[in-house]
């Protein structure tokens, strides 16, 4: 059984703002949630795996409590976690897979790192850049422009091919097909 999780945070004003591309990408992948642990979750069957698809609604800046709930209650290895989140350091719709890593500033990545008690689980980020003359909560609080909302709907659209290569492939596989 595998966890994918999509970063960001619950409410219709939050919807299609850039620190929301984790909802956007576990959406893409499914259309009926159900409420459990202050999360909304999913169930799929990809290549005959168990797939829990979450989107935490405790805010981007407490996911990590959400996400330990759903690790302890399904009892999944940390190696089969993937989280999806945005990247304020790539250009807009970039997709970068990595193994493992510092949380970069990204306060969902630290709470989760806090609540997991390491740094070692996988992450696919996709890149929303960066407005330095905008302050940072204000920006990724924002919503793409046209220009940017299509690039992002173009990267959204390789989540699903993404996710099934990451039931079948290794993860070194699969960073070296998508990176």
């Amino acid at each position: 059984m595998k966890l994918i999780i999509g970063l960001g945070n619950p409410g219709r004003e939050y919807a299609t703002t850039r620190h929301n591309i984790g909802f956007m990408a576990i959406d893409k992948l499914c259309s009926s949630f159900k409420n459990k642990f202050n999360g909304l979750y999913g169930e799929v069957i990809i290549n005959g795996e168990k797939i829990i698809l979450l989107k935490p609604l405790s805010y981007m800046n407490l996911s990590g409590e959400v996400i330990r709930k759903y690790v302890d209650y399904y009892n999944i290895d940390i190696d089969d976690i993937l989280v999806i989140c945005d990247d304020l350091d790539m250009d807009v719709g970039k997709i970068r897979l990595r193994s493992k890593g510092s949380s970069g500033g990204h306060n969902g990545l630290k709470n989760i790192i806090l609540h997991l008690g390491t740094d070692n689980f996988k992450r696919l980020k996709i890149g929303i850049s960066n407005k330095k003359d905008i302050d940072t909560k204000d920006y990724v609080l924002g919503k793409f422009n046209r220009d940017d909302k299509k690039i992002i709907d173009k990267s959204l659209d390789k989540i699903n091919d993404i996710i099934n290569d990451f039931i079948t492939l290794s993860f070194e596989q699969l960073m070296s097909k998508y990176n």
